[in-house]
């Protein structure tokens, strides 16, 4: 494909004109692909639109060159799914070789005209990552229906015909509505279905072109004709049948009627001899089918043609890069030597999420409706399950791997919250006004959607800045945005297009995604850089203040917490009649007493550090510059809390079982998690207190360290090291059930399908993304493995994306085995159950090191408890025995159209840390969350603009392996958020021209973030605690986690 040129994107390329503009990725003027000296030939090429247009070649290019001029010319990205076809001098319809000359296959160019259409169906059209391509697809589509191609019953025909017309005329209106269908031929049967046609159509209203286009393609997808192109052929028995290839295989119709697949796993080698078509498959015993098929086609090139294709399918869904080019043989050639040419279904997916391609406009030719116009009052299922065109939807083209993933509108009163849009792969984009800066939204009470690393997730609910804080449109492509005071405004004032707050430019009720990262403003917050140096310089050197110094930043956010329980919490919840009064006293009594003892804790460590700054008289006595005493004492007072501390395992009991047996305290619950100040799950706050003892002790232990025995306050730091430790040690135990327990809970709300998750005796192990091989080639799975049994699942199609589970393999009797050479898929291995065997692969062999380590060890888990596992799944799905290979996909034409999901109404996050492994193809284990919770941190950290020497200071907190920023600590919740799943730390190269020390750089893919930190132990304890959620942990914690099993 051609590359875009480096050309700033201008004014009139907005979507804001009054025109019906779509939205691509590519700017107009590009650069023509190039091509070799010789004589230019004009070629006509007939567009899916019906429009012509001419190319001038050189006579000597390949098809490539005139390809990717049509490519060019449409602004299309993703071209690989379309071909040029054209009727050579036999009259039999083939495909352009790319490979090959043009005037070579083209003998009468003056004569012939090529049309520009879709040669490669994708099983699912959400993995179409541009508007502009899903668009063409629905124009092939429209194409297909009218000619008779696509076979279908009367009421999905009517069903497409009328998103059709929606996306053509807009919301219905009789006359004109049954004017266009007199007008206009969609079905070579129209008028004994066009009162079926207009009742459909009444029922689309607000629909915008876009999102007509992706509900046209919903319902194709699901039909047995769908991207189907017949070829006649004969049986060895004589009788009419017709071939097709598709994206599972060789399919065999008898008519329009399908009566064998051929999966590309059974497949060992198609080839053609003649006029016959041959088919050779695996050995398999059950199977009734010989080891070779075979059908008679008309003739050599009818069979040639069609071998062609059935090639070129299998290279671009199930390989993952280009083949490569057979040496040609000096003397002799044996059979064809054609191939297939262009990036494979993989890499097209690869190069949008990784690219950053800038979105513009595009004409719809035969749509009269204004892309610009909102969307009116639909149900939320509809709005989260449909892509948006609109200049609103523009978008984002600078967010990160999760601002779009989830979003909650909050509305004051009966306002309609914003609309979103679900973007191809299932982020969001949010509608602006035209001239502002894209805002991200809240996610709507109960609904999430979710695009290819393009906005990142954190664990919580979203993340909204204060009334006063900074917004930005500096970031880069896949990077998270900020909403500023929840609605997109800061005092008052709108954010202009450039970034820059302006008046006037309010987005009324949109809010902050809970995915989003530091991206703020520049205006007013640069630091004069003579006065950082010189307040630093003030403060004391020696690397115990600074110890000291973590402890009262970490302080400062761990009483925060507390509060989210003691405070927002039973304000929130524990007030309303249907709350249970046991489980709001249990959790009263057991955490009003620590928030009470941390609030004095936090008092006294607070006054020690101003005596250490020497911001009191206290330095003139000269036993300021200590924190040990300090810390056993409040130590010594803490231990007569040890029983409260006990009973929190109780507490987090008791909600689970109150939220169990009412629907009502579960909703409570539920949309307390949506608030903001409830950034992480609510039940990582009762985890707050035992794990804040860790905190302690590693204080401790980094003060004994850096003390020689001789200091004064070595004592008192060694004595309160010593009763935090025997502290640690008693709970223990009841620390490792509730983080399990915790997480399985989190685990249950991620997933569809599954019953009784949390139960006695089972261990959370790891969770992540592995492919797994199928007839349909490999598919992204999502993989959860826990001490008795390893579940797969793929993202679910409902607004709030949960996971559905597809199988479940028993550890028990299980073995596994590398794979790599008998598959020829690079980081596989298999697995071998007692009823199935499954082949996966990971993304390097780092992961797949992680996986079988783990998987081994449960192995070993599985096999000390000598008995097999329960079965987890749901008993509808053990009942139907559904597998990705047979899942039947049909719906009711209610279903098609978008009605609302039970799952939707239940308004489950759709921002988790499984969210983000699935988005960033990685995987985390319990021993990773282990150490996570060791390593969290608080703290201000300069971070710089992009487009600029300044440097804005934010209040940060590392928890739950993402970053969150605020103004300072005093703020209630979050600005924005940064997940580090899958990103790096390192320090700035001179190539950089970061002329500042204790800068640290975080990098995924094309997005970078640079941040300074006040000294060279914040600066390395920074790097140590971003790298502890940035690789995955040793083996010998791996070992420890064992043994502690």
């Amino acid at each position: 494909m051609v590359e875009p040129a480096d050309r700033p994107s201008t004014a009139g390329q907005r979507l804001g004109a009054t025109e019906s503009f779509g939205v691509s990725t590519l700017e107009p003027g590009l650069r023509p692909p190039a091509q070799p000296p010789g004589r230019l030939v004009s070629i006509r090429v007939q567009m899916l639109d019906d429009t012509q247009e001419v190319f001038q070649i050189s006579q000597r290019s390949p098809g490539k060159v005139l390809f990717d001029l049509a490519c060019v010319h449409l602004n299309l990205t993703e071209g690989d799914y379309f071909g040029l076809e054209y009727q050579d001098q036999r009259k039999m319809t083939v495909w352009l070789d790319l490979l090959k000359p043009t005037l070579k296959q083209i003998r009468r160019p003056k004569n012939t005209i090529l049309r520009f259409v879709v040669k490669f169906f994708p099983p699912d059209h959400t993995q179409l990552m541009e508007e502009l391509t899903r668009y063409l697809f629905a124009l092939q589509i429209k194409r297909d229906l009218a000619c008779g191609r696509l076979i279908c019953n009367d009421t999905s025909a009517a069903l497409m015909v009328s998103h059709i017309i929606q996306s053509e005329i807009g919301d219905f209106d009789e006359t004109q509505s049954w004017q266009h269908l007199l007008h206009n031929k969609y079905l070579p049967d129209q008028d004994a279905i066009r009162d079926k046609i207009t009742d459909c159509h009444r029922k689309h209203v607000g629909q915008t072109p876009a999102e007509s286009d992706y509900q046209l393609l919903e319902i194709a997808r699901r039909l047995e004709m769908y991207g189907v192109r017949l070829h006649p052929a004969k049986d060895r028995e004589g009788s009419k049948l017709n071939l097709s290839v598709a994206h599972t295989g060789v399919l065999v119709f008898q008519g329009y009627t399908k009566i064998n697949a051929f999966n590309w796993s059974k497949i060992r080698k198609l080839s053609f001899k003649r006029k016959r078509f041959l088919i050779k498959l695996r050995a398999d015993p059950a199977s009734a089918h010989h080891d070779t098929l075979e059908f008679a086609m008309a003739s050599r090139d009818c069979c040639k043609i069609f071998w062609k294709i059935s090639v070129e399918y299998h290279a671009f869904f199930r390989l993952f890069e280009e083949p490569k080019a057979k040496a040609k043989p000096i003397l002799f050639t044996r059979g064809s030597s054609f191939r297939f040419s262009g990036r494979t279904q993989k890499q097209v997916i690869d190069y949008v999420k990784d690219s950053e391609l800038k979105k513009v406009p595009f004409e719809r030719k035969h749509s009269k409706v204004l892309s610009h116009s909102g969307m009116s009052p639909l149900s939320s299922s509809f709005r989260l399950q449909v892509p948006k065109e609109s200049a609103m939807s523009v978008a984002l083209a600078d967010q990160p791997d999760s601002a779009r993933l989830s979003h909650r509108a909050e509305t004051n009163g009966s306002e309609e919250p914003p609309p979103v849009v679900a973007s191809a792969n299932g982020f969001q984009d949010i509608p602006v006004a035209p001239g502002s800066d894209p805002i991200q939204s809240r996610r709507n009470h109960g609904s999430t959607g979710s695009a290819p690393d393009q906005h990142l997730l954190n664990p919580g609910p979203s993340c909204r800045t204060n009334k006063g804080s900074p917004g930005s449109d500096d970031s880069p492509l896949g990077s998270p945005r900020l909403v500023v005071n929840g609605n997109g405004s800061m005092n008052g004032q709108g954010m202009g297009s450039d970034g820059v707050l302006g008046p006037g430019q309010i987005a009324e009720g949109q809010q902050l995604s809970p995915l989003t990262s530091p991206l703020l403003t520049e205006a007013g917050y640069v630091r004069n850089e003579d006065e950082e140096e010189a307040r630093r310089k003030k403060f004391p050197t020696d690397k115990a203040y600074f110890i000291a110094k973590e402890l009262l930043t970490t302080e400062r956010t761990y009483l925060n917490d507390l509060q989210v329980v003691t405070e927002s919490f039973q304000s929130s919840v524990g007030k309303d009649e249907a709350f249970p009064d046991l489980v709001q006293n249990l959790i009263s009594s057991n955490y009003d007493p620590i928030h009470k003892f941390h609030q004095g804790f936090l008092k006294e460590v607070e006054q020690r550090l101003a005596q250490w700054e020497g911001r009191s008289n206290a330095h003139i006595k000269g036993d300021y510059q200590r924190i040990g005493d300090v810390l056993l004492k409040n130590i010594q007072g803490l231990r007569q809390l040890t029983v409260n501390l006990q009973k929190h395992s109780e507490c987090l009991v008791e909600l689970e079982r109150a939220c169990r047996s009412s629907r009502k305290v579960e909703t409570l619950c539920r949309d307390f998690e949506q608030q903001r100040v409830c950034y992480l799950p609510f039940n990582i706050f009762l985890l707050r207190p035992l794990h804040r003892l860790l905190h302690y002790k590693l204080i401790l232990e980094r003060l004994c360290k850096h003390y020689p025995p001789t200091h004064d306050d070595f004592r008192d730091s060694r004595a309160g090291l010593a009763d935090i430790t025997e502290m640690v040690l008693q709970l223990q135990g009841t620390m490792m059930k509730m983080e399990n327990f915790q997480k399985l809970l989190e685990l249950k709300k991620d997933l569809t399908g599954i019953d009784n998750l949390a139960i006695r005796g089972r261990e959370f192990i790891r969770l992540g993304c592995l492919s797994k091989l199928s007839g349909k080639g490999l598919q992204q799975r999502m993989f959860f493995l826990f001490s008795d049994s390893l579940v797969y699942t793929s993202r679910g199609t409902t607004p709030v994306n949960q996971f559905k589970v597809h199988g479940q393999l028993p550890l028990y009797g299980m073995t596994i085995r590398e794979s790599e050479e008998e598959w020829g898929v690079p980081h596989s291995f298999t697995l071998f159950g007692q009823r199935q065997s499954v082949v996966v692969a990971a993304s390097c062999a780092s992961e797949m090191e992680r996986w079988v380590e783990d998987i081994r060890m449960a192995i070993d888990l599985a096999e000390q408890s000598s008995s097999p596992s329960d079965d987890l799944l749901s008993t509808s799905l053990t009942d139907n025995k559904l597998s990705e290979d047979g899942v039947a996909e049909q719906e009711s034409e209610d279903e098609l159209c978008g009605s609302r999901s039970s799952l939707e109404r239940q308004g489950h996050r759709g921002n988790t840390t499984v969210h983000v492994c699935w988005h960033r193809n990685t995987s985390v284990s319990m021993v990773d969350f282990s150490v996570a919770v060791e390593n969290q941190l608080s703290g201000n950290l300069l971070r710089k603009f992009k487009n600029s020497n300044g440097w804005q200071k934010l209040w940060v907190v590392f928890t739950n392996f993402s970053l969150f920023f605020y103004k300072s600590h005093q703020d209630d919740y979050p600005l924005a958020s940064l997940p580090l799943l899958g990103y790096s730390v390192t320090v700035p190269s001179e190539s950089e021209n970061i002329h500042k020390d204790y800068v640290f750089k975080l990098h995924f893919k094309s997005h970078v973030y640079y941040f300074r930190s006040e000294s060279e132990y914040t600066f390395e304890r920074w790097m140590e605690v971003i790298r502890s959620a940035t690789c995955s942990s040793s083996h010998s914690l791996l070992s420890t986690r064992k043994e502690l099993y």
